[in-house]
């Protein structure tokens, strides 16, 4: 564990069996900022959610997921059992004043990172059907991007070998330029017939980031190259201000393909009493925490915004700005919508 640099999407796995996913780039001292995706079926009775009825199995481990992954009620009902039955996974954070899951170092027992699954799966001597596939589907997808395939990864339960015939093949490309030449190489075979779009929501016509591939659905998403990382933990510090709404533009998208998604806008327009603002107070960037809001705008583009605004402060230095935060886990009606 001295040698993992934790990037958003890391999967990593306790000695208590919880499988994590690291959050973003900003993390602690020897913790890992993250949300929990699979529990352990002997510890799903400490949890007052509702679980799919499907089973995963890790090694020995029989693991169980909520049906709903990422509302703020759910959330908070995590926060409730951790801080009741798990305390040590739970951080207060002097920069944001709050209770953040947080598991430390040194109760993680594997770590898998979707670069080094993805090399393990082509050293691997015999694979699956699946396995074989993503490794067709990401060759195919370097080759027409001009992305190498060392910037390729392989998230979720393939990257855990956990997979059943019924997975989808979840891929990471590094690298924001990366990614927008695998944009680019995704159309170009879509319009070859090579590879199909899936669109079962008005996100997905945005994202562009579900597919099919022969008989398999696959998504891909970016993780920052470590030169991306640029902001380091307790540069900042946070203090929520009070629910807004408002419409605004998109002026630079250069880091909204990442988690936290991040855009700069301009042109702040309030949509409701509420939300009027001092001209001091007017955020430069809208912040989501919530993945599927990565990418659903572009430079030019308006878009409505439901969130909450922050103060944030430099610990070190006299910079002060405003930004609004998507997805704070305090309420549902947070989002980011193209209009």
């Amino acid at each position: 564990m001295e040698k993992w640099t934790p990037r958003d999407g890391d999967a990593f796995l306790t000695k208590e069996g919880f499988v994590f996913y690291a959050f973003g780039y900003e993390h602690p001292r020897r913790r890992v900022f993250s949300f929990l995706k699979y529990i352990p079926s002997k510890l799903k009775t400490h949890f007052p959610i509702h679980f799919l009825k499907k089973r995963w199995k890790l090694g020995e481990v029989e693991l169980v997921r909520s049906e709903k992954l990422y509302t703020a009620q759910n959330f908070q009902r995590l926060l409730e059992t951790f801080r009741k039955n798990f305390p040590q996974h739970l951080y207060l954070c002097p920069y944001r004043g709050k209770e953040i899951i947080s598991p430390p170092l040194r109760l993680v027992k594997g770590v898998y990172v979707p670069r080094d699954r993805l090399q393990a799966l082509l050293e691997m001597g015999r694979r699956d059907h699946l396995q074989e596939l993503a490794l067709e589907l990401a060759t195919l997808l370097s080759n027409e991007s001009g992305v190498p395939l060392e910037d390729f990864g392989i998230h979720g339960s393939i990257a855990l070998g956990m997979h059943t015939v019924e997975s989808d093949i979840d891929l990471v490309v590094y690298g924001s330029r990366n990614f927008r030449s695998l944009e680019r190489a995704i159309d170009s075979l879509t319009g070859e017939g090579a590879l199909s779009l899936v669109v079962t929501k008005r996100l997905d016509r945005l994202r562009k980031h579900r597919g099919r591939y022969r008989d398999k659905i696959f998504v891909y998403n970016a993780v920052r190259r470590f030169e991306e990382m640029t902001s380091k933990y307790g540069e900042y510090r946070y203090s929520p201000v009070k629910p807004v709404t408002f419409s605004s533009q998109i002026v630079d998208d250069s880091e909204a393909m990442f988690r936290p998604a991040i855009y700069q806008i301009a042109n702040y327009q309030p949509l409701d009493s509420t939300s009027k603002l001092g001209k001091s107070e007017i955020p430069t960037k809208v912040v989501s925490m919530i993945g599927m809001y990565r990418n659903v705008a572009r430079c030019g583009d308006a878009v409505r915004v439901s969130g909450t605004l922050e103060r944030v402060e430099g610990v070190n230095d006299s910079d002060l700005h405003y930004q609004v935060v998507v997805g704070t886990g305090t309420r549902e009606d947070e989002y980011l919508w193209p209009l």
